[in-house]
């Protein structure tokens, strides 16, 4: 059904709604949890609808309609596709249209997009359009009002220091060329945006808007999203946050108050329609519904039970029927526990910690700026990165992010963290010596949970962590490196090239935990692992956000022809020292190597690239 027909219908009409917002996972695993997710979401009461995003340069344009249609038929929900113009042709377009058609989708997003991936600056696909307007135009033009079209708002701007009038404007345009609602950007300023809504109103803005909620669910994820967005965050959600924010438990907990009273102040509003941004997790949504009294009154009756009454008739609870048998890390009780599936396994993904998530979570990959590029424009990345002109320089580079002289990288949109301190001495000398590290983490045995740097989860527990490292090299110092990783117990280790050639002597697709907790009356927390698939998925993303920084230099000169040749040769390296007890000894295997310098001195000092 159309979500215009629908808000008009008596079912929907007065009433409080919600709808959600997915994207598509990295991995095959990642989208079958991705429809358990979807089917235990809809359970807590029907959504108006539930969206499906397009991929920045349409680089999940085949999958997205492939959820879209699983949503529409094997779960009776109404969807609604996002269509970007972002390297989309017409044919494409077209494509896109009747495949989301066919299946009985009839809501589209349309928007412009984000730059594609390896570009910085935006441009027009052959046959494509432009503006999110002309996509507008041509979609009501073929389709008629065979298809409802929204279109995305900006309360705060598109990016910082927009004209909201002007944006306003844009946003009138868009309506005016046949849009029938509107979802708007995350925020957390709810007055700003009930000020912004009236302004919509007053320049003769008159369909829904949905406002787009974006849950909190940790410290770091908060900070990212709303720095990569570019929204306000109101001091009393910094107030409330802040003095927990080692505590994911106690963050989660406030985050929900917090955006429960948000949603009511826009509530009391008139603003009835929640958007909300869920990033492929549930805790933290469910947890805000069930505040608002919106959950649905039979489910609030089953989630009072004790979990061992609580019983399920899916059959389909493992990916094609499998037990994963192999399985060694979380959830190890899914191989005797298949009854209490659902309650046990609705939080097993909910506190992500750095890159390394699981493969298997549908939320792997979440909302981080690889999956888009870089956001900045090449003005901005000469200014942030220079324009080094050899490995030498380009280590000098990324040891001033290790010593905090510089804030980010490509790969790092947020300065190195605290934790990082212990082992800064060992990233500065690996970078200076053109062991371009873009990860890591050190030992950690047991350290306090409320510990300020390390510690992350409840109270009263203890974390460990595996030390790792993720580093470019350059191909002809890889074999001296895995000799020295051998003559060392408990080493694992994993080499990719751009052209995906993986060598690794670790088992194929099976977890490695490398962050744990350990807290009173609960199963061991294991939020960030190291495997095959999730290192393959983030592989072709590296490579990219070079091919980005490069695509920013005059293709002509030395910068751009150091970092298109760093991306076409160079190996992507992930090393992890099993054995946590014996420190941070994983950092003192590179002075004992050669390096680039050593073997490649032209190389190193960019007489040759």
């Amino acid at each position: 059904m159309k979500i215009s027909d629908k808000l008009q219908h008596s079912d929907w009409k007065d009433k409080i709604t919600w709808s959600y917002e997915f994207f598509p996972p990295k991995t095959s695993t990642g989208i079958q949890n991705l429809y358990n997710r979807i089917d235990r979401m809809k359970e807590w009461g029907y959504p108006m609808f539930v969206d499906v995003t397009w991929g920045a340069g349409g680089s999940t344009s085949d999958l997205t309609p492939v959820i879209v249609n699983v949503a529409q038929k094997d779960f009776q929900l109404d969807t609604c596709m996002h269509l970007t113009c972002t390297n989309m042709s017409g044919e494409m377009i077209r494509t896109a249209l009747k495949k989301a058609y066919d299946t009985g989708c009839r809501n589209v997003l349309a928007l412009r997009g984000d730059p594609p991936k390896n570009e910085t600056e935006w441009t027009q696909a052959e046959g494509g359009f432009r503006y999110a307007a002309d996509l507008v135009r041509y979609i009501k033009k073929t389709y008629g009002d065979e298809i409802c079209i929204g279109v995305a708002g900006y309360p705060e701007g598109y990016s910082p220091g927009d004209d909201i009038d002007r944006s306003i404007s844009h946003l009138k345009e868009k309506v005016d060329a046949g849009a029938s609602f509107i979802v708007t950007q995350m925020f957390y300023d709810a007055d700003n945006f009930i000020e912004w809504v009236k302004k919509c109103r007053e320049r003769g803005i008159s369909v829904p808007i949905f406002p787009g909620i974006m849950p909190i669910q940790a410290w770091d994820s908060f900070i990212r999203r709303a720095k990569w967005s570019g929204v306000k965050i109101p001091q009393h959600f910094m107030d409330a946050l802040l003095p927990v924010k080692d505590n994911d438990d106690d963050i989660r907990e406030r985050g929900a108050e917090l955006m429960v009273q948000f949603c009511r102040k826009l509530i009391d509003n008139g603003i009835t329609r929640l958007h909300f941004y869920t990033m492929n997790l549930e805790k933290a949504v469910k947890m805000i519904i069930e505040r608002l009294g919106l959950l649905d009154k039979e489910l609030q009756e089953v989630t009072k039970k004790p979990e061992n009454e609580l019983t399920t008739n899916r059959t389909d609870i493992f990916p094609n029927g499998t037990k994963r048998e192999n399985e060694d890390v979380r959830p190890i009780f899914w191989r005797t526990r298949l009854e209490s599936y659902i309650s046990r396994t609705e939080q097993w993904d909910e506190f992500p910690h750095g890159r390394w998530g699981d493969s298997r979570s549908p939320a792997f990959g979440e909302f981080d700026p690889s999956r888009h590029g870089l956001r900045q424009s090449a003005p901005e990345i000469l200014a942030l990165w220079g324009s080094p002109k050899s490995y030498r320089e380009l280590g000098e580079l990324f040891a001033s992010y290790c010593t905090k002289v510089k804030t980010s990288l490509p790969w790092s949109d947020m300065p190195i963290s605290e934790e990082a301190k212990v082992i800064q001495d060992q990233l500065e000398y690996m970078n200076t010596k053109a062991f371009l590290t873009i990860n890591s983490q050190p030992a950690l045995n047991g350290v306090k949970s409320s510990d300020p740097v390390h510690g992350w989860g409840p109270t009263n527990g203890y974390v460990y962590q595996k030390p790792y490292v993720e580093f470019f090299v350059h191909p002809s110092l890889i074999d001296e490196i895995k000799s020295s990783l051998h003559q060392m117990e408990d080493m694992s280790y994993f080499f990719i090239s751009v052209s995906g050639k993986l060598d690794t002597n670790a088992a194929y697709e099976v977890p490695n935990a490398v962050t744990w907790g350990v807290f009173p009356n609960r199963e061991v927390i294991q939020p960030t692992i190291v495997e095959s698939t999730s290192f393959l998925a983030w592989k072709d993303e590296a490579y990219s956000l070079g091919m980005a920084w490069a695509s920013a230099h005059d293709p002509k000169s030395e910068t751009h022809k150091l970092l298109v040749s760093m991306m076409s040769s160079w190996v992507l390296c992930v090393i992890v020292d099993n054995n946590y007890e014996r420190g941070q000894s994983l950092f003192d295997i590179f002075p004992k190597l050669r390096s680039l310098e050593d073997i490649h001195p032209e190389l190193y000092n960019g007489v040759a690239i």
